[in-house]
């Protein structure tokens, strides 16, 4: 390739269109090329000091060993060189998200350096002009795409010793009996409604601070750890991004691990947890597939690739099994995805049926989704827990954000069916009844939760209720059988919630990762009351005056960045009135689940990675047990051989909040506790 090309092509970038270049710009470039334009040495070497102190805590020293996604190497490069993204493209997404929801700005120099320091390490050849902030200059550099190693993805997998479980159970009935099992954890959230009680009381108000540590499983990694354990017949299920474990759930001893191996472009490294039935253990992937493994010793028995992970689809959430149907939805409505919930069979994953969350959007807009502007609409991703009532044949679903997340003017209207409970029917999919609850969202107020439920009387009417909350900091309750919305309570700090977001900036309550996200409410049925925690932080959210879509990456339209102090929240609500019975503020945020138990406590945890027990009809703290790092997911209450356990998991809960008294994140861990043995 000669100088002359090299210029000529420089110049043609600054004239043509804009989409022009991002097609040249994702042109496959080999890996000796030397860039249209470059970086000096002195930005790189600047670059790499800046690198370590403001970016290797998350993404590693080496760029792919921490717990963010790698940053190096061929998936980061095609990332960066496909689908109309570019080096110009990668600079944005630097100088206006990095480092994640921290408000100390870098300076465009600084960030112009870091980038020279990335595309030295993914072996773009340095030159003598030092790299400015212009669109198209910019764009015109390729990264160099020589050395693709990513396997082919297919469509199924088939285990080496066959798709057919060697283990059993849980069995159906079982599942659906899950609730009155205090033995068990079988679901995430316990039982299909979502309860998240315990009707164990060998641990209780009166001996809760005599808990003592029995034993702890390492992980062996660093990647952010939200798993919600299942516990069944004495054996536990953890998950996190690739790994999965069984252990004793007495002893922490390792029965049989299984890792993953990415066949595709990962997009979010953190995963919710498994589910199990009839002796299969299944979950989804970063890359989009979803498989199955044998209870009995760990072997891969089917993978089928349902997300695609280039449109930007992941999963996290825990799936659920239903007879013989596995249902789960993908993440990503920050990345415009047309978003669904699906229904795989449990044998091999074939689909079943696909509930489409956005179709409106999907089709460029419709009755609720004006689009004035022609833009890219999408969002209303599935990623947290589901609920059901069997009674009435309806699986509850939250249904996210629409995208672009914060200019709500290019989008008018309600935004269907994003920021709704949508009830569908079990076996079909189809569309029974729906709840807007966030319409038109400007603040990626994502609708998260849509447990527990119950039976409750309101207004001195016994009703058929489901709880719901999410982002937007408010718990409420609705009328399954009507529809309508019953009472609604803030559980966090909420300001300027009706004040549009503009592109001069508006400080408002929650922040953008504010309220509640993925880890569900608990109810306990003896004081009737609803307990959730939260976290109480505000944002200064700015709309973009215009937008740019590229499949896969973030669609934002717009920043929100972390204003004031920061806290968490556990707050118990009354069933039947809607009133706060008691809260209790934490120093550092709560993104753990509550569990409820027989024994009058209210287990939960903390960012800073203490780990909570609350005297359910006060809000008094009985213990707190430091367990070293964050609690960012579920934390259980089972039975073994007719002894009370406590399991936790402990380590990176979340990536973008974390206390400076913590350090750097250590290898995540499952931690059981119990009373002392006699």
């Amino acid at each position: 390739m000669s100088v002359h090309w090299i210029s000529s092509l420089k110049r043609l970038l600054v004239t043509i269109p804009l989409a022009v270049s991002w097609i040249i710009a994702g042109t496959a470039w080999s890996a000796d090329a030397p860039a249209t334009s470059s970086y000096t040495e002195d930005q790189f070497e600047r670059g790499e000091v800046l690198y370590q102190k403001e970016c290797a805590l998350c993404h590693g020293l080496e760029l792919d060993d921490g717990a963010a996604p790698a940053i190096v190497g061929s998936t980061f490069r095609k990332t960066w060189s496909m689908l109309g993204a570019n080096v110009a493209e990668l600079y944005n997404r630097i100088a206006t998200t990095m480092p994640p929801r921290q408000d100390n700005f870098l300076s465009e120099d600084q960030n112009l350096d870091i980038l020279s320091y990335l595309l030295g390490r993914n072996n773009v050849l340095r030159g003598t002009e030092a790299l400015r902030n212009d669109y198209d200059y910019l764009a015109a550099i390729p990264i160099a795409r020589g050395d693709e190693t990513l396997d082919i993805s297919v469509s199924f997998i088939e285990g080496l010793y066959g798709v057919e479980p060697t283990g059993n159970g849980p069995g159906m009935n079982e599942l659906l009996n899950a609730g009155n099992n205090s033995d068990d954890w079988l679901h995430h959230n316990k039982s299909y409604k979502g309860i998240r009680y315990s009707a164990l009381n060998e641990i209780n108000t009166s001996n809760v601070d005599e808990l003592v540590q029995v034993c702890a499983y390492q992980m062996n990694s660093r990647a952010p750890l939200q798993t919600g354990p299942i516990v069944y017949q004495g054996i536990m299920y953890v998950t996190d991004a690739t790994h999965t474990a069984a252990i004793n759930a007495a002893t922490c001893q390792k029965i049989w691990t299984h890792d993953w191996t990415p066949k595709d472009r990962m997009v979010w490294g953190n995963n919710r947890g498994v589910a199990i039935k009839d002796g299969y253990v299944v979950r989804g992937t970063p890359d989009g597939y979803l498989f199955a493994l044998d209870s009995t010793d760990g072997n891969l028995l089917w993978a089928r690739q349902v997300a695609d992970p280039w449109l930007g689809e992941t999963f996290t959430m825990p799936p659920t099994v239903f007879e013989d149907m596995i249902l789960i939805g993908p993440a990503g409505s920050e990345n415009a995805i047309s978003g669904w919930l699906g229904a795989f069979s449990l044998t091999d994953g074939d689909l079943i049926w696909k509930f489409m969350t956005v179709p409106e959007a999907a089709a460029g807009g419709g009755e609720s989704w004006g689009n004035p502007e022609g833009i890219k609409l999408g969002g209303g991703a599935v990623w947290t827990p589901l609920s059901f009532d069997l009674e009435l044949g309806e699986v509850y679903v939250a249904v996210t954000n629409p995208a672009p997340d914060l200019p709500a003017y290019l989008r008018p209207g309600d935004n269907l069916y994003t920021n709704c409970i949508v009830a569908l029917d079990i076996l079909t999919g189809d569309l029974k009844w729906y709840k807007s609850i966030v319409p038109n969202d400007d603040h990626d107020w994502d609708l998260t939760q849509v447990t527990p439920v119950l039976k409750a009387g309101v207004d001195g009417v016994s009703r058929d209720m489901v709880a719901t909350v999410g982002k937007d900091g408010v718990l409420r309750t609705l009328d399954k059988r009507t529809h309508q919305p019953l009472y609604e309570t803030p559980i966090t700090t909420i300001l300027n919630a009706d004040i549009p977001v503009t592109r001069e900036g508006v400080v408002a309550c929650p922040g953008v990762t504010g309220g509640v996200l993925w880890s569900s409410p608990a109810y306990h049925p003896g004081e009737k009351i609803l307990l959730t925690s939260s976290i109480d932080y505000c944002s200064r959210f700015r709309a973009a005056g215009d937008v740019r879509f590229i499949p896969g990456q973030l669609y934002m339209g717009g920043d929100a960045r972390h204003e004031g102090d920061m806290s968490g929240w556990i707050t118990a609500v009354d069933v039947e009135s809607g009133e706060t019975r008691w809260k209790h503020q934490t120093e550092f945020p709560n993104v753990a689940a509550v569990t409820t138990t027989a024994g009058g406590l209210a287990i939960s945890g903390t960012l800073a990675g203490d780990l909570l027990f609350f005297d359910v009809a006060t809000g008094a703290v009985l213990n707190s047990i430091a367990t070293g790092a964050q609690i960012g997911g579920g934390n259980i209450s089972y039975s073994v051989e007719g002894k009370q356990h406590i399991a936790v998991g402990s380590g990176l809960g979340m990536l973008t909040i974390r206390p400076p008294q913590l350090g750097l994140p250590r290898q995540s861990s499952i931690i059981v506790y119990a009373l002392p043995s006699n």
